[in-house]
């Protein structure tokens, strides 16, 4: 169950913030192996990994207009709101972060300016196995679509009848997805970063998944497409004092630990009191989710936290660098200017991970493993380019010509050097 930590010293920080970890020397060769034959047979080893790992023989793989029209009746109404309402709120938070063009001239006749432009094929990754990650649909397609991505491609796994999961057809939908295929995994991946009969290659891959799809990713994105960010186990950090409740900081954490088996959620705490009733609440809960076995797991990744002072809370969970970060203290806002890493930050008793994962508006796709020390979780620019413009007049060339022929001198690249010695003899 979760480890108990009370007032550790500074040498304890470095195991309390480490993440669990995997030999996945074989899985990186079976992951290699499985895009190779992606890569040579296209559709037809596709299918086959699809029957291999999803149980089903497959004829199509795009899902049909017939199979999206039968998904609108099977989501009900009260559901379809929802979606709805979760999916205004993601659109109006990222259509804010449009990029305002700014144009500057840094010299009389220098003139430079940045121009956002959209990655033109996207492709998103929408895990279906334990939980149908409808959700994901929203957080990836909704930004894509206001970025101006002209295709906009969809991955998921179907189930053994080989039908996607209608929740997830009807965000696609909703959210303005191009087309949507059967086909999870690796082969997923593999399908989307090289291209095969039916599924276009595409530029950019986005969305979470598990250890495998993990590793297809990041081996993908040393040559043939970018990806979002790397990505570990889901994980929670929550800060609490004494006016935290213990209900909810259980429920948070085990909201997290029901991901998967490898997810980890950490408590720290200048409250004994806070402490002992959040393993009691913790205890009292797992026993009603029906996925208790998978969370009693991850609980066992786990960490409670005794510290001494709302300075080392907050210095603790920065060294952690946690994907979700819960402020449940009285001076939540005072806290929150002090967070350096973190993908997403939820203030106060009410402010619950669920509802960024669904519906607050910010996005759920966000850095795990440590890695929010220097990634950002996705938002408008991720799917974007910034290409930057400069425009040189007469007068701008003569303002900045010497100092470029000496610097490229400098560097001993006398063709640098020549491209603007001939514009400068020119205006002689």
């Amino acid at each position: 169950m979760i480890k108990v930590y009370r007032y550790p010293s500074r040498e304890q920080w470095a195991e309390i913030t480490s993440r669990p970890r995997l030999d996945n020397s074989k899985l990186q060769e079976v992951v290699s192996n499985v895009l190779a034959d992606i890569r040579g047979r296209g559709d037809e080893a596709v299918k086959d990994y699809e029957e291999r790992f999803d149980h089903v023989r497959l004829n199509s793989l795009r899902v049909s207009q017939a199979e999206m029209d039968e998904a609108e009746s099977l989501v009900s109404d009260e559901l379809k709101k929802a979606i709805c309402l979760a999916h205004d709120n993601i659109y109006k938070f990222h259509n804010a972060q449009k990029f305002n063009e700014i144009r500057l001239e840094t010299q009389p006749g220098v003139s430079c300016w940045q121009k956002s432009i959209a990655i033109e094929r996207v492709g998103l990754y929408i895990p279906g196995g334990t939980a149908p990650l409808f959700s994901t649909v929203l957080m990836l397609a909704t930004p894509a679509k206001i970025a101006g991505c002209t295709e906009i491609i969809l991955c998921t796994p179907p189930n053994r009848e080989g039908k996607v999961h209608p929740a997830i057809i009807v965000a696609a939908r909703i959210a303005g997805v191009s087309s949507i295929y059967k086909v999870g995994g690796v082969q997923a991946i593999g399908a989307m970063a090289y291209g095969t009969e039916s599924i276009p290659k595409v530029y950019k891959i986005f969305g979470p998944g598990n250890q495998y799809v993990m590793a297809a990713k990041q081996q993908v994105s040393l040559g043939d497409v970018a990806i979002d960010m790397p990505a570990g186990p889901s994980e929670v950090c929550v800060l609490a004092d004494d006016t935290a409740n213990a209900s909810f900081v259980a429920a948070d954490m085990l909201s997290q630990a029901e991901h998967g088996t490898d997810s980890q959620a950490m408590l720290i705490t200048t409250s004994e009191s806070v402490l002992t009733q959040v393993l009691v609440e913790v205890e009292h809960q797992l026993d009603a989710l029906p996925r208790k076995d998978i969370a009693a797991k991850s609980l066992g990744n786990s960490f409670c936290v005794l510290v001494g002072s709302n300075d080392e809370m907050i210095n603790l969970s920065n060294l952690y660098a946690p994907e979700h970060l819960i402020i449940q203290t009285h001076d939540y806002g005072t806290l929150a200017e002090k967070v350096i890493n973190a993908g997403s930050v939820f203030l106060g008793l009410y402010a619950c991970e669920s509802a960024g994962d669904y519906a607050s508006g910010t996005n759920h796709t966000l850095p795990t493993h440590g890695y929010a020390t220097a990634y950002s979780g996705v938002n408008l620019d991720s799917f974007c380019r910034k290409v930057t413009f400069q425009h040189l007049s007469e007068e701008g060339c003569m303002n900045i010509g010497k100092s470029v022929e000496l610097m490229a001198a400098a560097e001993q690249l006398d063709a640098h050097k020549n491209a603007m010695t001939v514009r400068l003899k020119s205006l002689e």
